[in-house]
This record gives structure tokens, C-alpha cells and sequence, in this order.
């Protein structure tokens, strides 16, 4: 008798299942699923918010781990059209001496021929990584937006690094918006951005660290409103 009441339920579950409504599959459910989403946001500049941003890279280390750092000082400007996000642009400054490499031992101790002070400070300027002292800015700007889904697009744009300028894509993806910033009190925008890219393509020589370089990007950008307008004289 058990073994008959199992079978009867699962047959019931069965034919239950099957009565379900099958999902809207028609070509106006997909596009629904597919389109954009419809940002609230007014047309304009958007200007990173600083304290609410990183920006961090990663390498292969000796084949077997990912090294990890961050740049501390940079700046991103997003111009916004909400009406066809594709005419967006996004605009990246980089100060290549603001890295963080975060090395806890005595650097001096055991990397004294180098004449550096600090791991970070090696990377920032020695002439085989970041070089600042000749190249004091790292900076991308786009040069295509590709939407590939409602909260995620395809960012195409020219990376300068190292004087070299060569085209990287971002696959960069919408978090969110407010309406008005808790203290700031204007429209503000959550986006989040990854891409790789050779840095042997930049003119950087390959050692005991991977070639392949990934960046992210997470932050939150502030309309930027235009000064009011001064109060004509008496």
C-alpha cells in the first residue's frame, strides 16, 4: 500500500507539472528580457566618487598564483545618455606612482641593489614596469559602447600605457542607480568594469610573472553640476 500511495503521488505531481502554463517564449517576452534597462538618471557628466571606488590588477605569479595590487589615486568620467546608452562615453586617469602592492616584509633588507624603498615604489617607477618618470599617466578612453545585455555592456576604448595606445575592451555591467545622493543630493550610478590585456603587447618584458594582466573596476559616480549661475550686480 505504501509503495501504491508513492506512486499515486508522484503521478499526481506529474500531471500537475504538465498542466503548468508554459512560459511566454513570444519574440515581445524575449526582447522584454533582453532590453535595457531604463535609467532614471538625466543626461550629463558623471564624475567618480572617490572614497566609493577601486581599482586593482592582477597577474600570474610563478604559474601557480594570481598577484594582486590596486592603484590608489585615479579618476573616471562618464558621460551619460540615457535615451541611447551606445553614445555613452567613459573616460579613466590613472597615476601610475599610487600603486599599492600592500608587501609586508623588509623590502630594503632583501631587495637593497634595486635602490627603492618599498616594493610599490619598485613597480611605480623602476623602467621595466610602470615607469612614471617618463610616463606619469596611464589613461583609457572609449571609443564604442556594445550593450550585451539589460544591466551589461561591452566598452571598447584606446588604453595608453607606457606611451603605447592600443584597444582594450571591458565587459562592464550597471549596479544600480539613486536619485539623490545621501549627502551630495544629486543623481548617482553604480558600475563595475573587467578586461584583460598583454602587457608584452605595451612594450613591458615578461619575467617570472604572467603576460596576461586583468583589471576591475567598482565604483559610484556623482552628476556633476554646473555651478549656479552668479547673481547679477546691482
Amino acid at each position: 500500500m505504501k509503495m501504491q500511495h508513492i506512486l499515486a503521488v508522484s503521478a499526481f505531481a506529474l500531471l500537475a507539472a504538465c498542466s503548468q502554463p508554459a512560459a511566454d517564449k513570444t519574440p515581445a517576452a524575449d526582447a522584454a528580457a533582453t532590453a535595457p534597462v531604463e535609467l532614471k538618471a538625466p543626461a550629463g557628466v558623471y564624475v567618480m566618487d572617490p572614497t566609493h571606488a577601486s581599482l586593482q590588477w592582477s597577474i600570474g605569479h610563478n604559474t601557480i598564483s594570481n598577484y594582486t595590487a590596486r592603484f590608489n589615486k585615479f579618476d573616471a568620467k562618464i558621460t551619460l545618455d540615457p535615451a541611447n546608452l551606445a553614445n555613452s562615453t567613459v573616460e579613466v586617469s590613472i597615476d601610475p606612482t599610487s600603486v599599492d602592492a600592500n608587501y609586508p616584509g623588509d623590502y630594503t633588507g632583501t631587495h637593497a641593489a634595486t635602490g627603492f624603498k618599498s616594493w610599490s615604489e619598485d613597480i611605480a617607477r623602476n623602467k621595466n614596469f610602470l615607469n612614471a618618470g617618463a610616463f606619469p599617466q596611464i589613461t583609457f578612453k572609449s571609443t564604442k559602447v556594445e550593450l550585451t545585455g539589460p544591466r551589461t555592456a561591452k566598452v571598447t576604448g584606446d588604453l595608453t600605457f607606457l606611451g603605447v595606445t592600443k584597444p582594450v575592451t571591458l565587459d562592464a555591467t550597471f549596479n544600480g542607480e539613486i536619485e539623490k545622493h545621501p549627502f551630495m543630493q544629486v543623481p548617482t550610478l553604480g558600475f563595475a568594469a573587467e578586461g584583460k590585456f598583454k602587457r608584452s603587447d605595451f612594450g613591458m618584458a615578461v619575467g617570472p610573472v604572467g603576460d596576461e594582466t586583468t583589471i576591475r573596476f567598482d565604483g559610484e559616480f556623482l552628476q556633476q553640476v554646473a555651478p549656479a549661475a552668479a547673481a547679477p550686480a546691482a
